[in-house]
Formats: structure tokens, sequence, C-alpha cells
């Protein structure tokens, strides 16, 4: 059989062992949703664990700290315990909490401490900005020049990095290490074990952004030796819009001050004691900050549910299984468009796809037009993430019989190539 047709599409859908996963979602009416990668899907499940919270509030008021199905007062640490298994952490070293901003700074002004030759903080070029940003400004507190005491490894392709070149790169002058596990435009999986087993040799803590890789592909954040790692949870893990994100602190650093202290970074027998002398959580709570953010961390019980019926590795397996025939399905139809694939086509890819055009911007609005949602990333991406839990391998050959179509009759040509506000 001919492996890029609609048949051999539907033949591998009839053997998806997961395929009833998409029963749990909210599909987009007459849409084919392909931005799982920026914001995934509302599931039944999410939906009823976030009634269940806000009844809570509503029958129980300031009871719902401790009374209830999931008492608010322990949500954090019991999401943290639920969450550890995706990145390959100790039931202690995870606490949902913050945002991803918010957890790198907390982070970052824990582990950064320059002193003599060791200033820098090593970065990579291909961030996300909102990373460099952080990093920058941590920089500043210091009263350091955050441009010359910022290191970002150079891309030779401005897709890719090279670990052996971040390795280079760990000099003694480096004080702190903050990369992407899968980079935001081309998903290249970093080899973290790799990366962080030089920096441990090199005595320089180490730690992930792993907005893009949670969910999506299997961590072992303990066993590689990583530091510290951050997330959101409104990506892979499908717990909507602004959910609470997640910090990863490893065990050898429990005891360790953070760099900033707030109440719900309490031991929290203690916490209620009032003292002005705080006795801090023995373990990964103590980097909280500020009171849980119990609403937007609801959703997050019920989607939670799937990941562990399943396993990340299954997931991670139909995930290789979709992107795979996506990439077949674009070389196959689209070669008289000029596209490129900027994403690495080994497993070294993470969940989505990044097809390249100069017409990109308007290509991603006929898309959408068209009834496929994608995802548009400056100057020339089209992000494409056919998700393991919700999408089907029909999707995304239909995905690509639009592009086709779109690219065929031109009809993108009705669109500016300019992006919307929210990209």
């Amino acid at each position: 059989m001919h492996s890029h047709t609609l048949m051999y599409a539907k033949t591998l859908d009839e053997k998806d062992r997961l395929s009833s996963y998409r029963e749990e979602f909210y599909l987009p009416a007459d849409k084919i949703y392909m931005d799982g990668n920026s914001l995934g899907l509302l599931s039944k499940r999410a939906e009823k664990t976030l009634m269940q919270l806000l009844d809570s509030w509503r029958t129980l008021g300031i009871d719902g700290w401790t009374e209830g199905a999931h008492p608010w007062f322990y949500m954090a640490e019991q999401l943290g315990e639920r969450m550890a298994s995706l990145v390959g952490g100790g039931k202690t070293e995870v606490i949902a909490t913050g945002s991803t901003t918010s957890n790198l700074h907390q982070l970052a002004v824990t582990f950064y401490r320059p002193s003599g030759k060791r200033t820098k903080i090593l970065a990579d070029e291909l961030n996300f900005p909102s990373d460099i940003y952080a990093l920058k400004s941590q920089i500043r507190l210091h009263g350091l020049d955050s441009e010359s005491e910022l290191i970002r490894v150079t891309s030779d392709d401005g897709l890719t990095l090279c670990e052996e070149r971040i390795i280079e790169a760990m000099t003694e002058e480096v004080a702190l290490i903050v990369l992407p596990a899968v980079l935001y435009r081309s998903g290249q999986v970093l080899d973290m074990e790799m990366l962080a087993k030089a920096a441990n040799e090199k005595g320089i803590p180490i730690g992930f952004d792993l907005c893009h890789s949670i969910g999506s592909i299997p961590h072992e954040l303990h066993d590689w030796g990583a530091d510290f790692a951050f997330w959101c949870t409104y990506k892979h893990l499908n717990g909507g819009p602004g959910s609470v994100g997640g910090l990863y602190v490893h065990e050898q650093h429990f005891g360790k001050e953070a760099g900033l202290a707030g109440w719900f970074g309490s031991d929290k027998s203690k916490q209620f004691d009032m003292d002005h002398t705080m006795t801090a959580a023995a373990d990964a709570g103590a980097y909280q900050i500020g009171t849980p953010h119990i609403l937007s961390a609801a959703p997050l019980i019920g989607s939670l549910e799937m990941f562990e019926e399943i396993g990340i590795e299954k997931i991670r397996l139909k995930s290789l299984e979709l992107t795979k025939f996506m990439m077949g399905c674009i070389e196959e139809e689209l070669q008289d468009f000029s596209f490129g694939i900027g994403n690495p086509k080994d497993a070294s890819r993470g969940g989505h796809i990044l097809l390249q055009h100069e017409e990109a911007a308007r290509i991603c609005q006929a898309l959408k037009a068209e009834g496929a949602v994608p995802d548009f990333r400056a100057p020339d991406g089209i992000r494409l993430a056919p998700v393991a839990l919700y999408n089907s391998f029909e999707d995304v050959w239909q995905t690509v019989q639009i592009l086709k179509r779109i690219m065929a009759d031109e009809t993108y040509k009705q669109f500016k190539n300019e992006r919307g506000v929210v990209a």
C-alpha cells in the first residue's frame, strides 16, 4: 500500500492504540487543530476537575484549603508528585507553582551566584526570548553588564544547536547554564544527559526549560544530574491558558536557601506559626513564592490522568509516528512549492514539525481560513504539531492536502505576509 494516501492514514488510525483518547477532548468544530505545542485543547477530564474546584470554593469557602476532594493547601505538592514521572524526577523534587518565567527567576536568583572569574551565564541564541529577558535581568541585578556576561552559543543554520559547541563554551568564567530541552522553533531535542554530565564535571549548575518537551518526550532529569528545570503546562500537558507552571530541583540541593523567599515556601506544618524566621520546606516546595493558583491548577488534576494511564513512552512513540507520516506527506505532496523542513528528521525532533517558506505568515492565515490551525514563527516558520492524544493520521493527511490546495490555487496571496498581534 502506498504510504502517503488517505487510505493508509485511515489504516494507521485503525491500528492506533491511543485513538480512543481523541474522544476525551473538545475538538474545534470543522477544524483540524495543529497548534497543541502552543496551547493544548481542553479535555472533558480537565473541565470536570476545574468545575470540582470551583464547586469547592462555592460550597466550602475558606475550608476548601483543607477539606473536599482536592484540598487546596496540598495541591501544589500533589500535582508536583504527579508530574515527577514526566520529567524523571523524584516525587519531592517537583512542585506545581508559578509560571515559566517566574520559576526561571526563582531558580536563577538561587543558583546564579557570580564570584571571582565565574560571572557569566551560558545560554543560546535560539532560545525563547522570555528566558533571555529573564537571564539578562538577573545579570543586571548583580550590577553586571547583561550583554557581555550573557554568552549565547551560536547556531550554524539558525535552526539547531551543536552540543559539543555548548560544552566548549562551559569555561571557567561560567557561573550558570540555562538551555531549552526542545528548541521552540525547530523542535530539536538537545542531548540533556550529555550536557548535564559535562556541566557537572565542570562544577557549573545547569537547568533546562522544558516548555516544549514536558508531555511530549521522556526525561530522566534526576539520573542525568540536571540541577533544576522549569516549564509551563498549557502546551502538551493541556492545562489551559495560563495554567500553573512547574519546577524541578535535584534533591542534592534540598536545604539550599531560595533566592526569593515567600510564605508558601514554608514547611507546611510551620507555615501558620506566623514566625518572622522562615522554616523552609525540606524539598522542592521551598521554591514556591506565592499562594497556589488553585483555579489555574485545577484542570491539570484531570489532564494528568491521561498521561498516567498511557505513559509518556507510548505518547512519544505515537508522536514520532505522526511527525514521520507528516514529513513523508509533505515531501511527496508539496515538492513543487519551495517548502523546507526545518526540524531534525531523525528521532532528535520533538513533537512538532517546522515548515519553512518565505510566504509563511500569509500561508498560516490561509490555512486557518481553510480550517487547519497552525502556528507562525517569524520570520518564515510554520509550526505544525500533531498531538498524540487527540490528533489522528487522517488529520495529518488532510492538513497537507489543504496546504497543497492553498499553494496550487495561490489562495494565500489574498492575505498580507505579516503576523497577527498574537502569532
